[in-house]
């Protein structure tokens, strides 16, 4: 299986103020200092592949470097270091509700968005009420974005990258928005679009999560891939890791 993703020994490294200022009479007091700052080094030479037709996992707890390496697979960061090679187009769902305007309605954020993700507008026109109906949100098409709680929000971006999804999806925490309706639509589409051949790269917090949707995972863990294996076997490790209070956090979750 040829791989439609090669990452090579990427590295990304943040310069942060060591100083905070929060108020405006703490900014005028230091206006004439020097603020320090320091190097935080997010992503220490990570190497992997996406293969064609296959599913992904990627596990961590936070702060371990996964968004920032999302963000550079899609072309949204830039590495310092290494190489990423993409070998077909991608879409991402990384930051929910990024690229709408709130003063439009739902039907005209559909065709925003969806001519981000690489749509024509007749295609959109088209899939507009199967984007809709699968948002749960046809008796809103008309309202302002302004008006939409975040969970509508976040239901139509997720239906509208689903029917915008090119050869690559990148998706962060798809199954934690909605209802278990809503989810259970979303765990169906992603399943089709697995069969149909697409190549998906999957973030989530949730072991059974990665253990049923993914072939093969990823455990990140201070900026360094430090396994790769059979799904199932990578969500062991990740549990393994946790805290007593985050373990009890997750099972609390769970239920």
């Amino acid at each position: 299986m040829s791989s439609i993703v090669d990452v090579r020994g990427v590295s990304k490294t943040f310069t942060i103020p060591t100083v905070r200022r929060d108020t405006v009479r703490e900014h005028a007091l230091d206006f004439f200092r020097r603020r320090g700052s320091e190097r935080l080094r997010v992503l220490d030479s990570v190497s992997f592949e996406l293969r064609r037709g296959e599913s992904l996992g990627l596990m961590g707890r936070n702060g371990s470097g996964k968004s920032t390496l999302l963000k550079i697979v899609s072309g949204i960061y830039s590495a310092d270091a290494g190489t990423v090679d993409v070998h077909a187009p991608v879409t991402p769902i990384l930051e929910l509700g990024v690229g709408w305007n709130p003063d439009l309605d739902a039907i005209d954020n559909i065709e925003l968005l969806g001519t981000v993700m690489g749509m024509t507008l007749k295609e959109l026109r088209s899939a507009t009420p199967e984007i809709l109906q699968f948002a749960e949100l046809e008796k809103f098409a008309h309202l302002e974005l302004r008006h939409y709680s975040s969970g509508m929000a976040a239901r139509l971006a997720y239906a509208v990258a689903f029917r915008a999804v090119r050869d690559v999806l990148i998706l962060d925490e798809i199954f934690a928005v909605g209802d278990a309706g809503f989810k259970e639509r979303c765990q169906a589409r992603y399943r089709d679009l697995h069969r149909a051949g697409h190549s998906m790269l999957l973030v989530s917090h949730d072991p059974r999560t990665i253990a049923a949707f993914c072939d093969r995972a990823m455990l990140l863990e201070g900026g360094r891939i430090v396994m790769s294996g059979p799904a199932s076997a990578v969500a062991d490790r990740y549990l393994s890791l946790l805290t007593q209070d985050e373990a009890a956090a997750f099972r609390s979750a769970a239920r």
